[in-house]
């Protein structure tokens, strides 16, 4: 069956015109072959007057740069993320591909591409001859053809759809041009490579560009395993993919594949035995549809939209973001990232069954681990469903990250939540940075501050005051009322006491504490700015930081005090084999070996006598933790490390603060709940993510360090204003630019990072709660 002609039978009339038209353009093909032998002035003297400014002004070179193709997104360990393209198409080399499709396509498309030299006037006369007789042939080549679609390709990728002329819409110029720039190509290029570059940038209809994509697409195969009857149907195919389209006009392109087997056979491509038992192969699609971008990706698609992110918003691949979008949908990009799909397995199993993304309270789960040393992030889950549908469950925010990167540019991030005790941490690496032995006892039965309360903040100012004889303010809370008396400051920590960690804070200088959190990594995820203690209770966590943040402050308690910067680039290579730079992970030191040590070996107390002892983590010996837990339980937190890997676990509300969104009296799969706590949803998906790492040689933690004998020794009860140190014996964090091989003796100092003069914008972040509860199990003094 032939493709009918479109618009009906052609009239006497415009047969005649079309008639001329074919005779005009042949002659032009004689000029232009003769041009390619003739000085310029000589072809002013052929006949073809009204063509000669064109034929000697036109271009006699093509950008054969190759077509938009398909980027891929992969995890570290190759397996394919997602992938995302403008146009669906992987380019294949010719020996990639299927016998059967080069001489199929050669045979029913152009049977003397191997003989005519661009431009093939025997074709063209053909055409005229069907003209005349009120029928319709197309004269083009394959070079033709292959340099009508690099035109349009190039046109559609600058923005110029609108530009692309197709079939009957084209002008002698066009066609003229068409042919000139024909002969050219065939001048620099071999026929195979010609013959190459058209089967990888042809459409073959429901979004299929090149052969590679459509093996992929109707049969569920490659380029180079295609059959002859497969081959031959794709053949058939490119002269009209709507007419011929194998999912909805299989009738069609069985015929249509016939002819192409028919023409196969005349010219001596098959035999007749192979032509036979391919016209009685029955044509069977295995319909196997692309799906591409991050809702399609196939594991990890927060993750994948971060990379996205990294890429949008990287200078290197392109000056604008248009350009940086073209490089990235249509550059064939090779991303290959740090994301660990075991271990990404572990943490999306775990964050989808803790609760349901449809949830009525929107209630989140997240889990985000880096790698102390290295900065790798090694997953990144959450358990609402990646589509912006206007639907229950469906949530494009990532809760991982914050709202924007160091320079403003969006990472799509929901800009964390508040990290209640979670933040303790940093206020007792400051007790040790500031030569305080964790092994002091506090005061823990001090629960009153008044109003205007001499927090010292040397960079800045805090207030904030706890009185109970102050109408509206309350006490400072811990979690029994048990918890009110004195311990070290060790315990204080491992049995997360607020009241502790308040009197702790009455000899430091709040501006060195920020100091400290900032060295490490942690900043507010709404504006990329320090950790705002400008609050007394900013000590328990009232601020949002995003759980990256945090899992990067604790990989670096893990990695001795160095800070390693979160990286999710392993390499970027383009369609041609260039190489991209990569950010790397900028490890920078943020606070003495010593300092870390002394947290770490407080922290890991922490998982087995204090407020994680429930945590399931199966080797408690080589790691530590913090949980957190904000008021009316809301936000609850589990964040941990050792040498191998540092994760962040995430488990409450990413809708508000309110009373509605109070996580008590509540139950979860088949779970009460009286209060949910860190360390139970959030402390259970950290485990099981820890304890997979762990069987994971390159992951498998090593003996935490013991921290200095001085750090252990007991000391005098600290008293508030008594024997607070002297103000020049207060030290802070090295800067980011501090050398890695300093010695831990000298003195550390540091300032904070230069504050952006314009933040970017940013949502408003939900009321921050008054006060930290953390869960505490008493338990004596080592």
């Amino acid at each position: 069956m032939k493709a009918p002609v479109k618009g009906g039978q052609l009239g006497s009339g415009m047969a005649l015109a079309q008639l001329g038209r074919y005779f005009l353009i042949c002659a032009i093909a004689g000029t232009l072959v003769a041009a390619m032998f003739m000085p310029a002035a000589a072809i002013a003297t052929t006949a073809m007057h009204s063509a000669d400014d064109f034929i000697t002004n036109a271009p006699l070179t093509l950008d054969l740069a190759a077509p938009p193709q398909t980027t891929k997104i992969l995890a570290a360990n190759g397996a394919t993320i997602a992938t995302l393209y403008a146009q669906d198409r992987q380019v294949v080399d010719l020996k990639a591909m299927s016998p059967f499709i080069k001489e199929g396509i050669v045979s029913i498309e152009d049977s003397r591409f191997y003989e005519h030299g661009g431009v093939d006037p025997t074709g063209i006369l053909r055409a005229l001859v069907a003209t005349a007789n009120g029928g319709r042939q197309g004269a083009s080549t394959i070079t033709q053809q292959y340099v009508n679609n690099v035109l349009i390709e190039q046109l559609v990728a600058d923005g110029k759809t609108d530009q692309a002329k197709f079939g009957m819409d084209k002008t002698v110029a066009d066609k003229v041009n068409e042919m000139r720039l024909a002969i050219s190509v065939e001048k620099t290029k071999s026929k195979d490579e010609i013959l190459a570059g058209y089967l990888n940038i042809i459409y073959f209809g429901n979004g299929a560009y090149g052969i590679e994509a459509a093996a992929k697409l109707y049969f569920n195969t490659t380029a180079a395993k295609l059959t002859l009857p497969q081959a031959a149907s794709l053949a058939g195919v490119v002269n009209n993919p709507n007419f011929y389209d194998p999912i909805t006009q299989p009738e069609n392109l069985v015929d249509r594949r016939n002819d192409v087997l028919a023409k196969m056979l005349v010219q001596g491509k098959i035999s007749q035995k192979d032509h036979d038992a391919a016209v009685k192969t029955p044509m069977t699609l295995h319909v196997t549809k692309s799906a591409q971008g991050c809702a399609a990706a196939s594991m990890a698609p927060y993750f994948c939209d971060y990379v996205q992110q990294l890429i949008l918003n990287d200078k290197a691949y392109g000056a604008t973001v248009e350009e940086r979008t073209k490089m990235l949908y249509q550059g064939g990009l090779t991303i290959k990232t740090t994301l660990d799909p075991e271990l990404q397995k572990v943490a999306q199993d775990q964050v989808n069954g803790t609760i349901s993304a449809t949830d009525p309270l929107q209630r989140g789960a997240a889990v985000v681990s880096v790698q102390p040393g290295t900065g790798k992030v090694l997953t990144m889950a959450q358990n609402t469903i990646y589509n912006p549908t206007a639907q229950d469950g469906n949530y494009m925010g990532n809760f991982a990250l914050p709202v924007n990167d160091a320079n403003g540019q969006s990472l799509h991030g929901a800009g964390g939540f508040a990290i209640g005790s979670t933040f303790k941490p940093f206020v007792f690496a400051e007790w040790l940075n500031s030569g305080h032995s964790m092994m002091t006892s506090i005061n823990g039965a001090v629960r009153e501050y008044p109003a205007g309360y001499p927090w010292k903040n040397s960079c800045g100012s805090t207030t904030g005051s706890y009185d109970p004889n102050v109408p509206g303010e309350s006490l400072l809370p811990n979690d029994g009322p048990n918890d009110y008396h004195s311990m070290t400051a060790y315990l204080g920590l491992a049995t997360s006491i607020n009241t502790v960690t308040f009197q702790t804070a009455t000899a430091l200088d709040f501006c060195n504490i920020q100091k400290m959190a900032t060295a490490a990594g942690v900043k507010d995820g709404h504006t990329n700015l320090p950790y705002d203690v400008s609050d007394s209770s900013s000590l328990i966590g009232t601020h949002d930081v995003a759980p990256i943040d945090m899992a990067t402050g604790f990989a670096t308690f893990a990695n001795g005090g160095v800070r390693c910067s979160p990286i999710a680039l392993a390499s970027v290579t383009d369609a041609a084999g260039t190489k991209y730079d990569v950010p790397g992970a900028d490890c920078q030191r943020a606070m003495s070996r010593e300092v870390a040590a002394g947290v770490t070996h407080a922290l890991q107390y922490m998982l087995t006598n204090g407020s994680g002892y429930a945590i399931p983590l199966n080797n408690k010996d080589s790691s530590f933790a913090k949980t957190g837990t904000t008021d009316g339980n809301i936000q609850t937190w589990t964040i941990g490390a050792n040498s191998g890997i540092a994760t962040a676990a995430w488990f409450g509300s990413y809708k508000g603060n309110d009373d509605k969104y109070i996580n008590q009296d509540l139950t979860v799969n088949g779970v009460y709940y009286p209060n949910i706590d860190g360390n139970q949803l959030a402390g259970s998906n950290w485990a099981a993510v820890m304890n997979q790492a762990a069987q994971n040689p390159s992951l498998a933690p090593q003996p935490l360090v013991e921290p200095p004998a001085s750090m252990l020794a007991p000391t005098a009860p600290y008293i508030a204003g008594v024997n607070d140190p002297k103000p020049g014996d207060f030290s802070v964090p090295v800067p980011d630019n501090q050398q890695l091989n300093e010695s831990p003796a000298q003195p550390l100092q540091a300032t904070l990072p230069a504050q952006p003069a314009e933040p970017a914008p940013a949502p408003t972040p939900a009321p921050a709660p008054a006060a930290t509860v953390e869960p505490s199990k008493a338990a004596p003094a080592p």
